[in-house]
């Protein structure tokens, strides 16, 4: 098997030998000509599959070695069609520590369908297991949390799970398959917002799905095409295009990540950072054994003379926006933009209090990045 930065150049061959294109080409047609009313076509209609999506489709499921792969409208699209293969009276087990369109999604959407949903910290295995019902079906969970950055063991959730007879599924946005192959650990199904790393530029919408076997993989296809969330060929095109700089950017943004967080750490205004490429995390050990690497994104705690909104505020470089994996770095503050949705209480109660600052950060120069923290922190700071 070639290497991930190779395979991530070339996906799978196109063979077209009609034109020779290096890049598959984008094709726009709705519907296919039938050569013949008995004849046996490999496409008919595009909401069913079209060849550039389907390359697309391909080239995740060949990153995270899964067996089928499936590119929809949204993350959200994405996450939609997985919990749709779960029926009335069906219950699963989901990280505390979830996006917050995901939560939305389970509790204002699946629960009205009979569907439900038990909150646990996926790092507590003696949690998952009080939590298991006769009728739970998986577990759901993010790997690294957002936005205090926290590691959970795919291995040890994917082998209790297994043993309880249930699947697992792992939104792998925040590592992508360059930091982390969630099936290799024991997972069952990945989502992918591939708006944010995947894609890499901030101009696409885009999910991706990866399931272990092809029977799962059945599963998602039917909803794929009942439901007719797919990803159009345009946007197929980018998330391709890029991916196939993944591992670059993310090396780069990696380097940000270890330049600015050396930069913060020793300084007053700072009162703590979260990030679990940090020796002294909690989570570091895991996260060590599991992941190639520690992702661009890291999150700190104002001291409580630094005025947070001010702070924000007063960035140039970094932008005040939500997402993340671009480019480009970009600020937030997750009490009142990310995570405003939920209830005060759930917020602080989940460490989301109004200092905590999330840093999405991009392949601009560390000197630059550097420079204006510095300048914002000495704005914000309340005499």
């Amino acid at each position: 098997m070639t290497g991930f930065n190779t395979q991530v150049v070339h996906g799978q061959a196109i063979n077209d030998n009609q034109t020779g294109a290096i890049n598959v080409p984008i094709y726009n047609s709705s519907t296919y000509q039938y050569r013949s009313l008995q004849a046996s076509v490999r496409w008919d209609y595009a909401r069913s599959g079209n060849p550039t999506r389907e390359f697309l489709e391909k080239q995740i499921a060949q990153l995270e070695q899964g067996a089928c792969g499936f590119a929809f409208s949204s993350g959200m699209a994405a996450i939609h069609a997985v919990l749709a293969i779960f029926k009335p009276g069906d219950h699963l087990i989901v990280g505390d520590q979830i996006y917050g369109g995901t939560y939305r999604l389970m509790n204002q959407y699946f629960k009205k369908r009979a569907i439900s949903f038990t909150a646990v910290d996926p790092r507590d295995l003696t949690a998952i297991k009080a939590a298991i019902q006769p009728n739970t079906k998986a577990i759901y969970f993010e790997p690294i949390s957002n936005p205090l950055l926290r590691v959970t063991s795919v291995k040890q959730v994917s082998q209790l799970a297994r043993q309880a007879g249930l699947l697992t599924i792992v939104d792998n946005t925040f590592l992508t398959p360059y930091l982390q192959k969630p099936l290799m650990l024991g997972a069952d199904i990945v989502v992918h917002s591939a708006t944010k790393y995947l894609s890499g530029h901030s101009d696409v919408i885009a999910g991706l799905v990866v399931t272990k076997t092809a029977e799962l993989g059945k599963k998602i296809y039917f909803i794929q095409n009942a439901l007719g969330g797919v990803l159009s060929p345009q946007d197929a095109s980018l998330v391709r295009r890029g991916i196939q700089t993944l591992a670059l950017r993310l090396d780069r943004q990696m380097e940000n990540v270890a330049a600015l967080i050396k930069f913060l750490q020793p300084l007053p205004q700072i009162a703590c950072l979260h990030y679990p490429g940090l020796p002294n995390s909690e989570d570091y050990q895991v996260a060590v054994a599991e992941c190639h690497g520690f992702g661009g994104v890291f999150s700190f705690e104002l001291a409580p003379n630094v005025d947070a909104a001010e702070f924000v505020n007063h960035l140039q470089l970094f932008k005040l926006a939500v997402s993340l994996g671009a480019v480009e770095s970009l600020a937030e503050l997750p009490y009142e933009m990310s995570h405003a949705e939920l209830p005060v209480a759930e917020r602080l109660a989940a460490g989301i209090t109004p200092q905590l600052i999330r840093l999405a950060v991009g392949i601009e120069e560390a000197a630059d990045l550097k420079a204006d923290l510095k300048q914002a922190l000495v704005a914000a700071i309340n005499d």
